[in-house]
């Protein structure tokens, strides 16, 4: 008689349990992974974004002075959890979205389905593909935005609170500013409560909502069509060759982030607005001001991190999800 005949029936519904939802297993495992690897980096960004710090060094050099080594890591808990429940149901919904889409464009127009074009060893992409994957990413993007944005206000919050307390201004933004100086997330989102309200954890949604929709779009069209591009020229039969789906990760990261950088910039700048002042405090919103030199500040911190980053995830997702797949089925 096999093992497998043997096995007891929780070890059956791990299982059938973990083939069902392997996508969700193989992104929060990879997410956290790849968090941890690049959390410094996201943390440099942040400041350079919402400081004058001329260039990669400055910053680096300012925050370990200033702050030590803790500096590049303050706030990690909060990005850690949301990032990896976000991109979790990030990925859930994007898969389900475009399985959904791949059939009604194959149904409607009479064609192969996009999916089924993409799996094909030697295709390249079509405007049904990359329409397929663009729309799905924008869906997931936008959906889970209104889950994001009050954890990445608070890791803003604490990424910057040194740099908004050590400021030259008056004496009541001082006591506002001051109130988010070296606390834990729970502190600092209650803070936030205390001076804007509740709705004062979506401060900058608008702006959130448009980058992630844009970004997520274009961060999954060029995932999928680059490691399609990639296969293709590397001449593999398997459609997540390791090669290709970690450059296609490391290209879908930056080119995503370029894309969606000047909102990423304003976004931030009106959050530190938002957190600097209480709520009914008049401030100057920043614009959105795309190819212009200051909104760019960071960027190719963020580039290498983006790329790094989804290297990492990619990898470790494909991985997982294989492993997963190669489980023999359960006997009843």
């Amino acid at each position: 008689m096999s093992n497998l005949s043997n096995l007891s029936p929780s070890h059956k519904d791990m299982k059938r349990w973990a083939k069902a939802h392997r996508t969700e297993i193989a992104a929060s495992s990879s997410s956290l992974l790849a968090s941890v690897v690049a959390y410094p980096l996201d943390s440099v960004k942040t400041r350079m974004q919402a400081f004058d710090f001329a260039k990669f060094t400055e910053c680096v050099r300012h925050t370990y002075l200033t702050e030590g080594t803790k500096g590049f890591w303050r706030g990690f808990l909060a990005p850690l959890a949301s990032t990896t429940m976000v991109r979790t149901i990030n990925f859930s919904i994007y898969q389900k979205v475009k399985y959904k889409l791949s059939a009604a464009i194959g149904q409607v127009a009479g064609m192969d389905e996009p999916l089924k074009v993409v799996n094909t060893p030697g295709s390249v992409p079509t405007f049904a593909t990359v329409a397929c994957f663009g729309i799905a990413g924008a869906t997931a993007g936008g959906c889970v935005s209104v889950l994001a944005c009050p954890f990445e206000l608070t890791k803003v919050a604490a990424q910057i609170s040194q740099l908004m307390a050590q400021s030259d201004t008056s004496e009541a933004k001082d006591s506002v500013r001051g109130s988010y100086q070296q606390k834990g997330i729970f502190k600092t989102a209650k803070n936030i409560v205390l001076h804007r309200g509740y709705v004062g954890l979506y401060s900058g949604f608008h702006l959130h909502l448009f980058r992630d929709t844009l970004g997520t779009s274009v961060y999954f069209m060029a995932y999928e069509s680059g490691k399609q591009l990639l296969v293709k020229f590397q001449g593999s039969n398997s459609p997540t060759s390791p090669l290709s789906v970690a450059l296609a990760g490391g290209f879908c990261g930056m080119v995503s982030w370029a894309a969606t950088y000047a909102i990423d910039t304003a976004k931030t700048n009106y959050q530190r607005g938002c957190l600097e002042n209480a709520k009914g405090e008049p401030f100057q919103p920043p614009k959105i001001q795309f190819f212009s030199r200051g909104q760019y500040r960071g960027l190719g911190v963020s580039m290498a991190r983006s790329c790094i980053m989804n290297m990492v995830f990619f990898s470790g997702f494909e991985y997982v999800k294989k492993r997963i797949n190669k489980l023999e089925d359960p006997l009843d």
